[in-house]
């Protein structure tokens, strides 16, 4: 018989997924042009940063979540 699933408590690792949904939100914060970076406006560049960030913020998180099952 298969075994229920074990909930998983809450981890302190995962709030580092609120961190792209956050700087998201600060929009009067990058609402403006300068300082520009090849020509791109800072509004732009800000995003594209958190696009990248936010990828790499999921990497401790990933390995955070894979690490514990194979421990089944």
């Amino acid at each position: 018989m298969d075994k229920p699933a074990r909930k998983r408590p809450f981890r302190p690792v995962y709030l580092l997924l609120l961190l792209p949904f956050v700087a998201a939100l600060g929009v009067p914060f990058y609402n403006r042009v300068e300082p520009e970076i090849a020509g791109i406006p800072f509004f732009y560049w800000y995003q594209l940063l958190w696009i990248v960030l936010g990828a790499a913020i999921l990497i401790p998180v990933y390995f955070w979540e894979t690490r514990g099952s194979d421990r089944a």
